[in-house]
């Protein structure tokens, strides 16, 4: 399968995929060394589902599967003693078709430093925006192959951001649509400025510096001063996390958000990828210059 990779982010094509069960348990999987094996809770619809997932993954010698969970209390649980590096929840569990996405959330509160990647029966606009939003950093389609979930997985331990060319293009459009939003500090006061939110606007739609200057009629040095200030006001350091940051605050609906000033080395959350370098927005598009 064509895997593109930007710092961050991982957007992968799915034309070529293999359907996700074909070849559940057929074959071991070849990944990258790691240093150490990574700890996964597969919970998906069913317990049988659940247990057919971890015995795929458990052919892969780099992850240390966890005992399958029956249902979302079990899974709960797991988080909290268990102490998994990466859970593979299914949106629909205990029959419900909601709960995987309230479960996401729980584990957001309860273990921030934990990531989850949401199995989703299709890449449909709502369901992968429910699962960005409940804070999910990888969503993936069960009519994708085994192979390319266990690289969703190496991908998502290490801070990245998993999604294909389609699904990163609903998450950018939401969050223009999501803009202009009020971020300010614990005393009220906006952090952004109206000419910063507008710059923050322009790199959710994945526009270079110089296509900024040329919309908001700036220089491109100009343009960089901008976003230097917003990395600092954010507590972030990369055009990815501006807009995904904005993103997670809220969207339409809660146009007021407490953010405090964060020290760019303690990073925001463990809810935001933390790439390595500058990556850009737009499908596999990587800036061409920093900020």
């Amino acid at each position: 399968m064509p895997v593109r990779s930007s710092p961050g982010f991982t957007v992968y094509d799915s034309l070529t995929a293999t359907p996700f069960w074909e070849k559940l348990v057929g074959y071991p999987i070849s990944l990258p060394e790691v240093a150490e094996a990574i700890r996964v809770l597969a919970a998906d619809s069913t317990r049988m589902n659940s247990q057919l997932l971890a015995t795929a993954l458990e052919r892969d010698k780099r992850f240390q599967v966890l005992d399958s969970p029956a249902d979302g209390e079990e899974v709960i649980a797991a988080v909290m003693n268990k102490k998994p590096t990466v859970v593979v929840l299914s949106a629909e569990i205990d029959g419900n078709p909601r709960k995987g996405f309230d479960l996401a959330r729980e584990i957001r509160s309860l273990r921030r430093e934990i990531q989850v990647v949401m199995l989703l029966d299709s890449s449909e606009r709502d369901p992968v925006l429910e699962a960005f939003r409940a804070g999910a950093r990888g969503v993936f389609s069960r009519n994708e192959s085994l192979k390319a979930l266990a690289k969703c997985i190496c991908c998502v331990s290490q801070g990245q951001v998993w999604a294909n060319s389609r699904e990163l293009r609903y998450l950018l459009d939401a969050v223009g649509e999501a803009l202009p939003m009020r971020v300010i500090d614990a005393k009220g006061r906006e952090l952004l400025s109206r000419r910063e939110q507008d710059v923050v606007r322009c790199v959710a739609e994945g526009l270079s510096n110089r296509e900024i200057a040329q919309r908001l009629g700036l220089t491109e040095h100009t343009v960089k001063n901008y976003l230097f200030r917003i990395f600092d006001k954010l507590g972030v350091s990369k055009r990815v996390e501006v807009a995904l940051y904005a993103y997670s605050l809220g969207g339409p609906s809660e146009p007021s958000v407490a953010a405090g000033h964060r020290d760019r080395k303690s990073r925001p959350s463990a809810s935001l990828p933390q790439p390595a370098s500058p990556a850009g927005l737009g499908p596999a598009k990587a800036s061409p210059t920093p900020p």
